[in-house]
């Protein structure tokens, strides 16, 4: 869709005009041209992506276009089931999700979109509660979600059985299978610097990581090659469809400013206290191995509600591992010897989220022969 920015006119802007007012975050004002995109609903605009865990630019994008289509949906608005061909996705279907967990019924992570997890988990309501088990929230399964106690208060369901799944998994690295994006790709350079662009430098970085991995006894999979770049929901299909263990997609940034620098980590959330606990853990632990390792701007963990963290069904983080336009930032990353200390970092973290804290070392100290070492005594002491 083509992007709309402050100075638009036309009824698009009218459209985004009334879902802001109706969501409260922008007063009407009759002598408004009420097709404009004027400042006020540029800082409206950028409430609204903070609120849902989006780039908090101003600009109304697909992302944010999708994210304002979905606000406006009620829980009762509509029926609600399983479309194989076009998921149902909004507010509503968060809601329903929401309250299913509280009653006790497993549909997944709440991500407002109506899946096969969510429909499953809407059934076996149905049949516990004696209505008929088709899957479809109509008036009357909704009226019974309204009248029936949830049976559990406090705590995220699903993310205690995220946990309980990483720590059944083990300590040991071989057999799990994670997959590696690397960002854009293809036409799609990604930031670009002369000729130095996002899209090699992250396809180099996998390579590397995805070497490391294998040796190890991990099974690693990329989800484009050099000349393709599949759209983000594809990158998450790819990767829901290998039953991946965990979700990587790494990026490099870019900023009008020369000043802007460092590394950040990104898991899934949003502004209403929804996370993925695995994932922010995960998140955690990368960005402290790449800071202590390169010495890189530490720019945090953030939670985000991005394609690639939003759909996929595994622990998922994207890291910006520094910026293209800070001369000493783009300098390192140019340095091949640089990306190797990235991958190692990358690896060790992952390792670290599998460890649960035991037989660990000092951030940035674990080394890959120290992780091969702990896999091989692992191996055979099994």
């Amino acid at each position: 869709m083509q992007l709309l920015h402050r100075g638009d006119v036309g009824p698009a802007v009218a459209e985004i005009r009334n879902t802001l007012a109706a969501l409260g975050l922008l007063a009407a004002n009759g002598r408004t041209d009420p097709a404009l995109f004027d400042d006020a609903v540029e800082q409206a605009v950028r409430v609204f992506q903070q609120q849902r865990g989006l780039i908090t630019d101003g600009i109304v994008g697909p992302a944010t276009y999708r994210a304002l289509t979905e606000a406006r949906w009620r829980l009762g608005d509509r029926s609600l089931a399983f479309l194989v061909s076009k998921p149902i996705s909004g507010d509503d279907v968060f809601a329903l999700q929401e309250r299913l967990l509280e009653l006790g019924f497993d549909a997944g992570r709440p991500d407002g979109i109506f899946g096969r997890e969510t429909e499953q988990a809407l059934r076996s309501f149905q049949r516990e509660y004696g209505l008929n088990p088709d899957g479809i929230c109509g008036p009357g399964t909704l009226r019974a979600l309204r009248q029936l106690a949830p049976k559990v208060r406090g705590g995220r369901p699903v993310y205690l059985r995220e946990q309980e799944k990483v720590r059944r998994a083990g300590p040991r690295l071989r057999g799990k299978r994670i997959v590696i994006d690397p960002g854009h790709g293809g036409a799609d350079r990604g930031a670009c610097i002369g000729d130095v662009c996002e899209a090699d430098l992250t396809w180099d970085l996998a390579r590397r990581l995805e070497g490391r991995m294998v040796a190890t006894g991990m099974e690693a999979l990329i989800t484009r090659g050099p000349n393709a770049c599949p759209p983000d929901a594809d990158r998450a299909l790819f990767a829901n469809e290998a039953g991946a263990d965990m979700f990587l997609s790494l990026h490099i940034d870019a900023n009008p400013s020369p000043l802007a620098e460092g590394v950040a980590s990104f898991h899934f959330g949003t502004g209403n206290g929804t996370t993925s606990t695995v994932g922010e853990a995960l998140a955690g632990f990368l960005q402290r191995e790449i800071v202590a390792r390169t010495g890189l701007q530490d720019c945090h963990t953030q939670a985000k509600t991005w394609e690639v963290l939003r759909l996929t069904r595994m622990p998922a983080v994207r890291m910006e591992l520094g910026y293209l336009t800070n001369a000493r930032d783009r300098s390192r990353l140019l340095d091949p010897a640089f990306r190797d200390v990235i991958a190692e970092g990358l690896l060790v973290a992952v390792k670290r989220l599998y460890l649960l804290g035991k037989d660990d070392q000092p951030t940035g100290t674990f080394t890959f022969d120290d992780l091969l070492r702990h896999e091989l005594a692992r191996a055979e002491g099994a």
